[in-house]
């Protein structure tokens, strides 16, 4: 007997019937003598819904109580799924983030999770129940209000609720049936992967694959906690499996995907003064804004006159914010000009086994080159290299990419 950690997503759960095919789901894991609980989103389209509501009463709403609405949608959910198992014989009880133990920070929106206190959901596991947890939300240390986990948190508490109960391992349902090569939709060829590391699947989340949350994986990662992307619509198939490098199924590819990424920014702040501290004056002003910056390139001014160029990539619906960030600078003529392209993407090319291979920068640059594509800007870890490029060229870069590393076979 294991205990298995299910999650299921909105797209899972978007109405009563769909409701009942994850119920059956959640049903089959169980009579195989398995225990289960199982962290649910809000029904496809809910949280949109909610949220909207509370922009037409309040444009620039308290996060508490914005949090109290938006956290709704889930609690629905809990309770249709719990329900529908018990039409079908089994013994189900569900729990709110509160009522679960999730406990949080006090980061109303995007809260981050501290401690969870599952002394209900091990009770209720021992009982032989179904446990169905709200996924999404928790309750704050101090002041017991409800917060969220910010958009994708149905991933981090499921997988979170794991490592809480020292899971067997944490099964992520959703509408694709594991992670691929790159999108399908872009390359018809792209190759369904039977093994990841948390390393790749970080680093593909964060370049724009949508397939799992960041930080469900930095969890997961960071406690060693197995996880499954599995298709709802495909329960039989295995799916792919998220794990350490140190796994013995775990080869070593060179490459395992292409990622990219449209929410793209590029901003380019000209005649820099070339002085100590200046970088951090800029970038200090855009952390106050909460804009998160990505690659940053500063170049050697060929004029000669102690000023540089500096550029630097930001979420494309934050770009207007990190240019009023940086606007006082230019008053005060620390910098010359804000140029600002929204018009740019990331293609990026991500393996484990790259650090062991020379050569891979050098030929996704040729089969760049080959396209005529130009690279703006270049990124570079262990484990990825990312190109800043025109964004009319993304579709074309990933399949020149896909075809120049032959991630359509098995190995590369």
């Amino acid at each position: 007997m294991a205990l298995i950690a299910m999650k299921f997503g909105g797209t899972s759960v978007g109405s009563v019937e769909k409701i009942r095919n994850v119920a059956r789901i959640v049903a089959d894991v169980k009579n195989q003598g398995n225990d289960v609980v199982v962290a649910v989103s809000a029904m496809s389209g809910e949280t949109d819904r909610l949220v909207g509501l509370v922009n037409e009463v309040s444009p620039h709403a308290n996060p508490r109580e914005y949090d109290q609405v938006v956290s709704t949608g889930e609690q629905v959910t809990i309770g249709l799924l719990s329900l529908a198992l018990q039409e079908m014989g089994h013994d189900a009880v569900s729990f709110t983030g509160w009522q679960m133990g999730m406990i949080t920070d006090s980061a109303h929106t995007k809260a981050r999770i501290e401690e969870i206190r599952a002394d209900r959901i091990k009770k209720a596991i021992s009982e032989g129940k179904a446990v169905i947890v709200a996924g999404f939300q928790g309750i704050t240390q101090d002041t017991h209000d409800v917060a969220t986990l910010g958009r994708g948190g149905s991933d981090t508490t499921a997988v979170a609720v794991a490592v809480g109960l020292n899971a067997d391992r944490c099964d992520i349902y959703t509408d694709v049936d594991g992670v691929y090569t790159t999108d399908p939709r872009i390359v018809s060829e792209a190759r369904r992967l039977k093994i990841i590391s948390y390393d790749e699947m970080l680093e593909m989340a964060s370049l724009g694959a949508k397939v799992l949350q960041t930080r469900s994986v930095e969890f997961a990662k960071k406690y060693n906690m197995p996880v499954r992307v599995r298709s709802t619509f495909k329960p039989e198939d295995d799916g792919t499996l998220v794990t350490t490098e140190e796994d013995p199924n775990m080869e070593q590819v060179m490459i395992s995907g292409i990622a990219f990424n449209k929410n793209e920014a590029k901003i380019t702040l000209t005649r820099v003064k070339d002085q100590p501290g200046l970088a951090s004056t800029i970038f200090s002003a855009i952390a106050e804004k909460n804009v998160n910056v990505d690659v940053i390139i500063q170049n050697i001014s060929p004029r000669g006159d102690g000023e540089t160029d500096l550029s630097f990539t930001v979420p494309k619906n934050e770009a207007h914010n990190a240019v009023a960030a940086v606007q006082g600078l230019k008053d005060s003529h620390q910098i010359g000009d804000i140029l600002l392209d929204e018009k740019v993407s990331k293609v990026s090319i991500v393996g484990a086994g790259m650090h062991s291979h020379a050569g891979v920068a050098a030929k996704m640059f040729t089969a760049l080159a080959d396209e005529g594509i130009n690279i703006m800007m270049i990124s570079t870890s262990e484990i990825k290299v990312s190109c800043v490029i025109a964004e009319k060229y993304t579709e074309l870069a990933v399949r020149a990419l896909h075809e120049a590393f032959e991630l359509d076979k098995d190995g590369n």
